[in-house]
């Protein structure tokens, strides 16, 4: 058995980076830029009035100014302005030469003669000037960036239409057990519904990928031999739950070894989770899950998805925040690292969740997050300040 941040060293330290294709920018959320993205102009591409008002120099704002054109947003200003004079102004638009300020509508005064004057109040230039915000040349995102969707208007914007990005391995999901029935299904007796799959399923396309379901593996040797081998043959990543512990119907590790699978690891300090299995071949994986539904759930987030995403060329670190807990949370034995669903309340504390093991599926329905505990850790104070995993 290994602590789970070897586990961890030897799960990223495996993963191969995926080969790169082009797709468009529209198409890209989800995916993992291969090449740095650079400005091709300056934004804002030419000094444009952040109001509605007028355009005028800022030495005239205690004169009355002649109106002399009016500019629209997307029109070439025709005339430059000279002292005692302004142009009215449209928001986007692009600034007179001459003019160094805009007065907005709501600070402006048209006089019985027509002309134009500033109220009153204070106010700044108005002006967004030529390159502020990103200038020709700069760099906008760098290769390894997951994209999201805030990132398709920064992309449009700099002209960067098509995208060099790292291919989505293929990865197939596999369930094991005699005991399961699909959930559409109502179970017999000893049986119970296949949870763990639709899981790992969502759990993958969440993360933008389109991974492939190749049902359950009952518990017989060569059955589970044949699923595996067939689900492997048609991707590069096979997530599997269930069938990896110490029993006698646990066929998975040797399964793998007999496919010519070198198992790294088969066991982690982790609770839970402990009977998680990692096994490399040629540049082909296997993640084996255990078959408990929150251990599964937690060992996806805490394993399979950074080294899913170390595969797509992301070094991806989880979101975390630092919360005060509510309530005092107590473990029996501390001779592993163990994870805990948790709440926010409502005072921005986290609260325990009724939590009976890794078999209680039920303790995720309300969890806003999981929290851990090192080992030869046995409780955590009321007040204590903790990092809690959102999930």
């Amino acid at each position: 058995m290994i602590l789970f941040s070897e586990a961890l060293d030897i799960i990223l330290s495996s993963a191969q980076i995926n080969s790169v294709e082009e797709v468009s920018f529209t198409d890209s959320p989800g995916r993992v830029l291969a090449q740095n993205i650079h400005s091709d102009i300056n934004m804002p591409p030419f000094d444009k009035s952040a109001m509605d008002g007028y355009a005028c120099r800022e030495a005239d704002l205690d004169k009355e100014l002649e109106l002399v054109e009016v500019i629209k947003a997307g029109e070439t200003p025709k005339m430059s302005i000279a002292p005692g004079q302004c142009a009215q102004i449209m928001t986007g638009a692009m600034v007179p030469a001459g003019a160094d300020f805009v007065i907005m509508v709501e600070q402006s005064e048209t006089t019985k003669s027509g002309k134009i004057r500033f109220s009153n109040g204070k106010s700044r230039s108005n002006i967004c000037i030529l390159g502020e915000d990103v200038q020709k040349g700069d760099l906008i995102l760098e290769a390894g960036t997951l994209i999201g969707v805030r990132h398709i208007p920064v992309l449009a914007t700099v002209g960067a239409s098509k995208l060099k990005v790292y291919k989505q391995p293929r990865v197939a999901v596999l369930a094991t057990g005699t005991e399961l029935v699909e959930p559409e299904i109502v179970p017999g007796p000893s049986q119970i519904r296949n949870s763990n799959a639709p899981q790992m399923m969502a759990q993958l396309k969440s993360m933008g990928l389109s991974p492939v379901y190749f049902g359950i593996a009952p518990d017989d040797e060569q059955r589970t031999y044949a699923m595996i081998k067939n689900a492997l043959d048609q991707s590069d990543i096979l997530m599997l739950s269930g069938g990896v512990s110490m029993g006698e119907f646990d066929f998975v590790p040797e399964v793998l070894k007999q496919l010519g699978f070198e198992l790294k690891f088969q066991r982690v300090a982790v609770q839970p989770g402990k009977p998680s299995t990692f096994g490399v071949r040629n540049g082909k994986y296997v993640i084996g899950l255990p078959g408990n539904p929150v251990s599964s759930f937690v060992i996806f987030e805490l394993l399979a998805k950074p080294f899913i995403y170390k595969c797509m060329g992301h070094d991806w670190k989880p979101v975390g925040i630092k919360l005060p807990t509510g309530k005092r949370i107590t473990r029996k034995k501390a001779s592993r690292q163990s994870w805990f669903p948790v709440e926010i309340n409502k005072e921005g504390e986290l609260m325990p969740l009724d939590y009976h093991g890794s078999a209680h599926i039920f303790a995720l329905n309300q969890a806003s997050g999981i929290i851990s505990m090192d080992i030869g850790i046995k409780s955590i104070e009321k007040g204590d300040w903790v990092d809690v995993r959102q999930i």
